[in-house]
């Protein structure tokens, strides 16, 4: 400590000295040293002094005022950094992001999205796809405990060498066999459509285990009653599962929005029921709020949505990720309609004890 200017020194990345380090905030990095620091109220700086750069930030000290309390947590999650597997890197992006800016939550939903496409492509590149700087997402994986973003990209790398190809990877192959590049007529709009819902419905047949539609059926058939939840863009697949779930004889209620009712509805949900919610970003507030009380009784629920980060998450029994990417025109509904089909047809080989050939019936043949 440098007594003149009633200052520390912290090294960074965290080598030799203790210190914790705090996600970057609207530009201004925030750190904490776990040394007697909360003697110096009245000190009006930080000094920190890079090895790398020799740069120095100059924070105040009401930056770091009431953050004591959190010291011992980031001690203890600081012990673990940087993720040496992909598997422990997700979990600590997981863990820490409910605390992240708004800047980095984008960036852990990229990266969660989009793991074959971060392993490949540079900082630049991905920086211009997502229109946020590529600083940002070095800072980012510093954050993490990474020395930059070169580190954090190695982790996806050795993932590669076992994951089937990635989105964009998927598009450019399709766009070869098919020629659809740079046609701008109106066939070709359709070309562009339909490459992008292929290449989504692989995604979902790479990404979905069979474990996880196995348990979701197993709710649905326990359920006394299947609730429904899906607004706006959402709201098309609800509206096939309460068809589907119909014609199988499975009494299904629609928490409908129209009449403001649907959280007043949601409250005549019983334990022995469960609730299907579908949600994605932007993320219906009535359907997240619906969510959490739900599962606040402790009742199951089945979730799609877009992100193993979605706020649908944390109370979902079964969570059905399906990452969005960006269109020309809009964002499809292919992977999850399908879902929603394989979720009823595996319903109806459970109710009809038929897995050669279980059937949705139709109205005309009833």
């Amino acid at each position: 400590m440098v007594a003149s200017k009633r200052a520390f020194v912290i090294s960074y990345p965290p080598l030799d000295v203790p210190a914790l380090l705090w996600p970057v905030r609207h530009g201004a990095l925030q750190l904490l040293s776990c040394c007697n620091f909360h003697c110096q109220h009245k000190m009006q700086q930080f000094i920190f002094d890079s090895r790398r750069s020799h740069q120095t930030l100059r924070l105040p000290a009401s930056r770091i005022n009431g953050k004591v309390h959190q010291i011992e947590r980031n001690r203890q999650m600081t012990d673990t950094f940087p993720p040496k597997s992909y598997e422990d890197l997700i979990r600590v992006i997981h863990d820490r992001y409910e605390e992240m800016s708004k800047t980095y939550q984008k960036i852990a939903v990229y990266l969660t999205q989009n793991p074959n496409d971060v392993a490949v492509m540079s900082v630049n590149a991905i920086g211009e796809k997502t229109g946020i700087h590529a600083s940002s997402f070095v800072r980012y994986a510093q954050s993490l405990g990474f020395r930059g973003f070169k580190e954090l990209q190695a982790v996806f790398q050795r993932r590669l060498t076992t994951a089937a190809p990635g989105f964009d990877a998927r598009i450019k192959a399709l766009e070869d066999e098919l020629g659809t590049k740079e046609d701008r007529s109106d066939l070709g709009f359709l070309r562009d459509l339909v490459v992008r819902d292929v290449t989504s419905l692989q995604d979902l047949l790479a990404n979905i285990s069979a474990e996880q539609i196995s348990k979701a059926a197993d709710l649905m058939e326990a359920a006394d009653t299947i609730y429904l939840l899906g607004q706006l863009r959402s709201a098309p697949v609800v509206d096939l599962l309460r068809y589907a779930l119909t014609m199988l004889g499975k009494r299904t209620v629609l928490l409908d929005a129209g009449g403001g009712l649907t959280t007043h509805m949601a409250r005549a949900i019983q334990p022995r029921d469960m609730l299907f919610a579908v949600s994605f970003r932007f993320y219906a507030t009535e359907v997240v709020n619906v969510v959490d009380e739900v599962a606040g009784r402790s009742i199951p629920v089945v979730a799609i949505s877009d992100s193993t980060l979605s706020p649908l998450a944390k109370s979902a029994q079964v969570l059905f990720a399906i990452p969005e990417h960006e269109y020309t025109f809009s964002r499809s509904l292919a992977a999850p309609m399908c879902l929603a089909q394989a979720l009823t047809v595996a319903l109806a080989a459970r109710l009809q004890k038929d897995r050669d050939s279980p059937r949705i019936p139709t109205v005309t043949s009833l």
